[in-house]
């Protein structure tokens, strides 16, 4: 059984996951709102080397290097901390090298920090729900394993995020992110793939939405509004992962939900917002 434990840096609190414990690594909560990754970093490795990207909802995950050389080419990027700089559109990154410190940040999606036993590299993913329909935590996957990873060596630790017991949205949504389970789409087609290009021709939404239902530890609950469902976006993502191969006992989730925990998280679906947490892992 993962646990989940509290620290304290800087008076402040973050979360790590038993199950990530050879990696520094934190689940910040919005007590650390203000601070950026390069300031972040300190309480994980001061000396690591800090990667970010430019959040966009898809399922675009880059390497270390690739980041590297996208802000070789971004005039700004001289200094990382200069808040004009652009960063590349992504929302996962991967580690190639030891101390490369990978971030993502969340106020309802999942963050999802995988590492390799074996190799000691890392991935940190940014997975709403438009990513989740696109598969981007098994992009993460893939793009790992193209570089030496093996399924069973990897860790995954899903942080804090929106639970489905509270999470509403339509039932088209639903069956976009639920047919990733019941009838997976080929995510590796193309990396700029959309939610909006996704075949919803195998089936209806109605009867994704009964196949979901179906499921042992279904993550798709009831809503008593028409057209409605609550979706437990962090259960679809354990199901995706469990199709790929990694076993149940390779992935814990936080027993936490930003939208229930004011006091410790951000929630755009409670507050509207653009606050955000981040969450970061370091590679040995």
């Amino acid at each position: 059984m993962h646990t989940w434990h509290w620290h304290t840096w800087q008076g402040r609190s973050y979360l790590t996951c038993s199950l990530l414990k050879d990696w520094q690594h934190g689940f910040f909560t919005q007590q650390f709102w203000a601070q950026t990754p390069f300031e972040l970093v300190a309480a994980l490795s001061p000396t690591a080397n800090v990667y970010q990207v430019k959040q966009v909802h898809g399922n675009t995950v880059l390497s270390s290097s690739e980041v590297e050389r996208s802000l070789a080419e971004e005039p700004a990027a001289a200094d990382p901390e200069n808040d004009r700089v652009v960063f590349p559109d992504a929302d996962g990154l991967m580690s190639q090298q030891a101390n490369q410190a990978v971030w993502v940040c969340t106020a309802d999606c999942t963050p999802v920090l995988i590492a390799d036993d074996e190799t000691g590299q890392v991935a940190a993913v940014h997975a709403g729900w438009r990513g989740t329909a696109l598969g981007i935590v098994q992009k993460a996957v893939d793009r790992l394993l193209a570089q030496g990873s093996q399924i069973k060596n990897l860790r995954v630790a899903m942080g804090p995020a929106i639970a489905g017991e509270v999470y509403q949205v339509s039932t088209t949504v639903a069956a976009q992110v639920g047919a990733t389970i019941v009838q997976p789409p080929d995510i590796s087609a193309s990396p700029l793939a959309t939610v909006d290009s996704l075949d919803e021709s195998i089936a209806t939404s109605d009867e994704i939405l009964e196949k979901l239902r179906q499921l042992p530890n279904s993550p798709v609950f009831d809503d008593p509004q028409p057209g409605r469902v609550r979706l437990d976006v962090r259960r679809v993502n354990a199901l995706q992962l469990e199709q790929r191969g990694i076993a149940p006992d390779q992935v814990a989730i936080a027993p936490y939900c930003t939208y229930q925990n004011p006091e410790l998280f951000f929630s755009y679906r409670r507050e509207r917002q653009k606050k955000v947490q981040w969450s970061g892992i370091v590679s040995t």
